[in-house]
């Protein structure tokens, strides 16, 4: 199905091969798992085998590529498209109209297929990804999860032989996600379709993979091809149910929590009556003076729906609070509404002792940063340096931290500072994310508003970023966290809030709301149940240390 010999592949104007001599050879039906540091090249890869490289990055390519026997490099993107169905990170990007039917119908009509065998095509995939009942509906009113399916199938009306997603989990919730994987699954069992997928949140995806390609970093070791298995026992960074699988050896090593719990159950009970546990310590959420930001009663409309109902919110100083929930529970409405972005029709939001009312959004954001989603909206800058001097220059009082060399501090701490001068728009989604947090903390504001941080970030970026948190967190900043990652939530948070439908639904400390919960429940907290820890940290923690 695919062979890469050699393939080595240059952007226009880089010093660096982007990809640097690969050679693999792909059998056909398999469901393969794309994974690397971010940088590594895995989004580069994807686009070489339906030949969005190099027809529309330009640069160089050299060695021999080919998928289901073409040639992409030769062959048109417009020929491909019928072999290789590709799904972007974000499936705003390649929606073109803006009803389900006629999405999955689009690529259809631009194949000049027949009407009746068009309608055929479009019923069978509508019923594939379960999309029936959404048929239609507009793209707008969808899930984060159900866009995911429609992108899905929009891919798949051309029955492509091969399916191509880059993170396509990546923006979802817990049951979105799974949701996305399971109709993976079935494509991949029941119509024996070959598919790859690139992901850095390997706890999702890793109980469905038949094998795992492992893109090093430049210059940084050789590519790994094996199954599932075998992958987890030779890559360093790994979920945390596979790491205390390796830390304790349990053998063969669990890929799931049902296979992690054979494990799990009798150890636990032999170590609590070797008595060699030691009692969970777990740092508790601090509130010193009057809160940095509190919002009451906040109620915002949009099209004639309420999105906040009533939402009150404290954020104190020296404190990770994460707030969680579905797509659509109406996060990401709060933190624009905290900013100014938004304007509620009743309620009201106070930075420090200061109402907001009549404040410009530039205003509050000279004491509040806000990460959006997109990272794109916050890059305009010629350089990754650039763009920290500007918001530096914008911001009154940030001489000092300029002369102090405090950017580039920030960019050695965030695996950026090889990346000072680079425009920040050529760099992986992972890269622009970190930009975009430095631009949003290189004035260091009271308060962070971070919405889904760890979009694109492989394991080692989010530990660094982990670690850049919990210091902010210490020199008292308060932080407000909006994600989906429940790992990371589990690892950084003081307080855990859920949000459900424009309303707060719980609210407590991460060992009672995560643990507790079906559907935010860390690997941890699933594989040592009553036990309170949430993290391998947790388990490694609890065990005393033996002469």
């Amino acid at each position: 199905m695919i062979q890469l010999e050699h393939l080595t592949y240059f952007y226009p104007g880089a010093t660096h091969p982007a990809l640097k001599d690969i050679s693999l050879e792909l059998p056909d039906g398999q469901l393969i798992l794309l994974i690397g540091p971010s940088g590594a090249g895995k989004s580069t890869l994807l686009r070489c085998l339906n030949g969005l490289v190099p027809h529309f990055s330009g640069g160089v390519l050299s060695g021999r590529v080919r998928v289901a026997g073409l040639d992409p490099v030769a062959a048109t993107p417009r020929l491909l498209s019928q072999h290789v169905g590709f799904v972007f990170q974000d499936p705003e990007a390649q929606f073109v109209t803006d009803q389900v039917e006629d999405e999955i119908a689009f690529a259809l009509e631009n194949a000049a297929m027949p009407p009746q065998t068009m309608r055929v095509r479009v019923e069978e995939t509508l019923d594939l990804l379960g999309l029936t009942p959404l048929r239609d509906r507009s793209l707008q009113q969808l899930s984060g999860g159900e866009r995911q399916r429609v992108a899905i199938a929009a891919a798949l009306a051309l029955r492509p032989k091969l399916l191509v997603l880059d993170e396509p989990t990546s923006q979802l919730d817990p049951k979105s996600a799974e949701d996305v994987l399971n109709a993976l699954v079935r494509l991949n069992h029941d119509l024996g379709l070959t598919i790859i997928l690139a992901e850095h949140r390997l706890e999702r995806v890793l109980p469905f993979v038949d094998s795992v390609i492992s893109l090093p970093a430049a210059d940084d070791g050789a590519i790994l091809y094996a199954d599932t298995l075998a992958a987890m026992q030779a890559v360093e960074l790994v979920p945390p149910l596979v790491a205390v699988g390796k830390a304790l050896g349990w053998q063969p090593l669990p890929l799931t929590v049902k296979e992690g719990l054979r494990f799990s159950r009798p150890w636990l009970a032999a170590q609590r009556q070797a008595g060699k546990l030691l009692p969970l310590q777990r740092r508790e959420s601090q509130r010193p003076g009057e809160p940095t930001l509190q919002a009451r009663g906040l109620r915002v409309r949009f099209r004639q729906q309420e999105i906040l109902r009533g939402v009150d919110l404290s954020l104190w100083p020296g404190e990770i609070v994460v707030l969680m929930g579905r797509n659509g529970a109406g996060k990401t409405t709060l933190l624009r509404t905290l900013v100014g972005l938004l304007r509620p029709w009743a309620g009201d939001v106070s930075i420090g002792s200061r109402p907001n009312t009549g404040r410009t959004v530039a205003e509050i954001c000279r004491q509040v940063g806000y990460l959006p989603q997109d990272p794109n909206s916050l890059l305009f800058a010629e350089s990754v340096q650039d763009e920290l001097l500007v918001t530096l220059h914008n911001h009154q009082g940030a001489g000092t931290l300029q002369q102090e060399g405090f950017p580039s501090q920030l960019l050695a701490r965030l695996g950026l500072a090889d990346k000072a001068a680079a425009y920040p728009r050529d760099l992986s989604v992972g890269e622009r994310q970190r930009v975009a947090l430095a631009a949003v903390t290189v004035t260091q504001p009271a308060t962070l508003l971070l919405d889904e941080p760890t979009r694109g970030l492989d394991y080692r970026a989010k530990m660094a970023l982990e670690q850049l948190l919990r210091g902010w967190r210490d020199d008292g900043t308060a932080i407000l966290v909006v994600t989906h990652d429940v790992e990371l939530a589990a690892a950084i948070a003081d307080r855990v809030i859920l949000m459900s439908q424009g309303e707060i639904i719980a609210e407590g400390p991460p060992t009672e709301v995560l643990a507790t919960s079906p559907l935010f429940a860390p690997q941890i907290a699933r594989l040592f149940p009553e036990t309170g820890w949430l993290t391998a940290e947790d388990v490694t923690g609890a065990l005393q240390c033996q002469d």
